[in-house]
């Protein structure tokens, strides 16, 4: 049976291999990445300690309706990190392809 602590154990491993990633790296598309994998770890536990707590019979399911706000602030910051990117290339890419001319 899969118990509270085997999603928190998950959820942790997720974000440690997520928070060195983010700090650490150079491309900010890994950083993307990464901090998607730290917000899906923070998910896992919020739904986690959702469905573990039981009052009056039925689970609390006030966190994975806060997931759902996570999620669609993540899909945002994604959707306007990758345009910075893709205006930051335009506006930094050289004009001409420089060909070697022998």
């Amino acid at each position: 049976m899969v118990t509270l602590g085997h999603y928190l154990v998950v959820s942790g491993m997720l974000f440690t291999i997520g928070s060195p990633a983010c700090f650490c790296a150079g491309t900010f598309i890994i950083i993307f990445m990464s901090l998607e994998l730290m917000l899906n770890a923070a998910n896992l536990s919020l739904v986690a300690f959702s469905r573990f707590r039981v009052t009056d019979g039925l689970p609390n399911y006030n966190a994975q309706v806060f997931v759902f706000f996570i999620i669609t602030v993540a899909a945002a910051e994604v959707a306007v990190g990758l345009a910075i990117i893709v205006a930051l290339y335009r506006a930094r890419r050289p004009l001409t392809w420089k060909t070697s001319t022998r």
